[in-house]
């Protein structure tokens, strides 16, 4: 029997949860679609909890990560701030870490 490492990680901040990978999925679709609605239906969660969870990382951060502007004239929509960029650029090189770590554990089990 083969056996592997797996875990989850994420970045915790002083309230909770900051980023995870499903919050950085949130993230990037929310860049591609430039619509949080539009984001939450392709992940297949509600529009309140993508807003609940970036709400929860634009309070936990510096500076927001994503911002909004109201409908009118020009039209409204969403943007995935440089802080934003620069957090989904991080989680991602952190997970890259984590995979590389889970893959040199995995070769030393001898079970």
């Amino acid at each position: 029997m083969k056996y592997i490492v797996k875990g989850n990680i994420w970045i915790e901040g002083e309230t909770g949860a900051f980023i995870g990978l499903g919050r950085m999925k949130l993230l990037e679709s929310v860049n591609e679609l430039g619509s949080i609605t539009d984001a939450a239906k392709s992940m297949k969660m509600s529009y309140r909890q993508a807003w609940e969870l970036i709400d929860s990382m634009n309070k936990q951060g510096k500076n927001p990560l994503v911002i909004t502007s109201a409908g009118g004239t020009g039209g409204g929509g969403t943007k995935v701030t440089k802080e934003g960029l620069k957090a989904i650029k991080q989680y991602k090189e952190l997970l890259e870490r984590f995979d590389k770590f889970n893959s040199a554990e995995t070769k030393k089990i001898k079970l």
